[in-house]
């Protein structure tokens, strides 16, 4: 991906509230999956989608089916990350056998946007919340809003940074067919809002019970 593009939200403290609790759901959703990813030792998108859509949608019918898949995506791409990137610890090329850890989406953890659930059209900004759609108008630049007409927008994201709310928007010149499965050079940090809870071996889980056991 090329460089992104941020763009700072100029909120009220109603609208940042909102914020908040969108991104406080989010994480929630994302952790009810983690756990099925741990279980199931499946982290690609669309598998995971078959996995567990219908499951999320009953337990969080507040947070909208879009943003689900959102959720989705979000976990798919964060385990692309810790259990795929080479410079992680917790890289499963490295030890193949080793127990998958359980990830943990803190409620700062980043919110995933997509067409559906936010546009961008003449400088008017309309996008997702709990409780109906927030609305910003917005002054691009030339140079900024012609990048919208001449590459490819991968990925919107809202982040909060210094108590205030910002958009990134991913835009890259590439194949359209691209393979978005792979994690990318510049995703070699470990992110602040993950705490990755590493899972006990099957030979130590058992020493532990026997352990509990004893008088």
């Amino acid at each position: 991906m090329n460089s992104p593009l941020h763009l700072v939200l100029n909120t009220t403290p109603e609208q940042s509230a909102r914020l908040a609790a969108l991104q406080v759901a989010f994480a929630e959703v994302c952790n009810a999956l983690a756990p099925v990813v741990q279980e199931t030792r499946c982290w690609n998108r669309v598998a995971l989608h078959h996995l567990s859509y219908h499951d999320l949608r009953q337990r969080f019918p507040q947070v909208g089916s879009q943003m689900v898949c959102n959720a989705i995506y979000s976990v798919s791409r964060t385990c692309r990350l810790i259990l795929q990137h080479p410079n992680s610890p917790f890289n499963i090329g490295k030890h193949p056998d080793r127990p998958l850890p359980l990830l943990q989406f803190l409620p700062s953890a980043p919110v995933y946007f997509d067409r559906h659930t936010l546009s961008l059209k003449d400088g008017l900004l309309s996008m997702y919340t709990l409780d109906g759609r927030m609305r910003f108008q917005l002054a691009l630049k030339g140079e900024d809003e012609l990048r919208f007409h001449q590459e490819k927008l991968r990925e919107i994201v809202l982040s909060r940074h210094f108590a205030r709310y910002q958009l990134s928007f991913w835009l890259a010149v590439v194949d359209a067919d691209a393979d978005e499965e792979k994690p990318t050079a510049s995703e070699g940090e470990m992110p602040e809002y993950i705490v990755v809870h590493a899972a006990e071996s099957e030979e130590a889980s058992v020493i532990r019970q026997a352990a509990a056991t004893l008088p």
